[in-house]
């Protein structure tokens, strides 16, 4: 029995997969590659391969077991489909006790706040179990929807960082946003 979080929602389940469920995983880039496209770094193929995923999942668990990372995979309450990814990267403690919050969502479950539903449970975890005090979240600024979404979950702007992120295959600006802990706040 693995001791890696999984966290159950009204519709959803947040977990960090296994290798040996790479294939869900696959899946999920392989249906959703073109949706993903203007939001994503320029992927080559062999990222939708099963051996890449493989070794992506087991690099998944070595973050989390070292305290950088947890990489949630989005699953339908059946755990037979990933609908999305939440992610919290490059997890600092000490005087910073932060990190940045990446996230997708598959293209047919869009609409449904079942991306609400995830961050908002993913976000509780590392505020309330993982202890942080901020988690910071990017997006581009043509991206109305991801902007719409922080600011409901409670994202705060800080301003924008010019050409930020290769996305797509073009540097862009992103705006900056982050959410305290309300509980961590003095």
């Amino acid at each position: 029995m693995s001791n890696r979080p999984v966290i159950e929602t009204e519709r959803v389940v947040l977990e960090i997969l296994s290798p040996e469920q790479a294939v869900l995983m696959q899946e999920y880039y392989l249906d959703n590659a073109e949706h993903l496209l203007k939001w994503e770094p320029a992927r080559d193929d062999y990222f939708f391969t099963l051996e890449n995923w493989q070794k992506l999942l087991h690099r998944n668990i070595e973050l989390y077991n070292g305290g950088k990372a947890l990489m949630f995979s989005v699953l339908n309450k059946e755990r037979t489909q990933v609908i999305g990814t939440c992610n919290f990267n490059n997890i600092v403690q000490g005087v910073f006790q932060a990190c940045y919050l990446g996230y997708s969502i598959g293209e047919s479950f869009q609409g449904k706040g079942l991306m609400f539903e995830s961050l908002n449970a993913g976000i509780a975890y590392i505020f309330n179990e993982v202890g942080l005090h901020r988690v910071m979240a990017n997006y581009i600024p043509g991206n109305i929807r991801s902007g719409a979404l922080l600011s409901r979950l409670g994202f705060e702007k800080e301003g924008v960082a010019k050409s930020y992120l290769k996305i797509a295959g073009q540097w862009q600006d992103h705006i900056l946003t982050s959410k305290i802990n309300p509980t961590k706040s003095i």
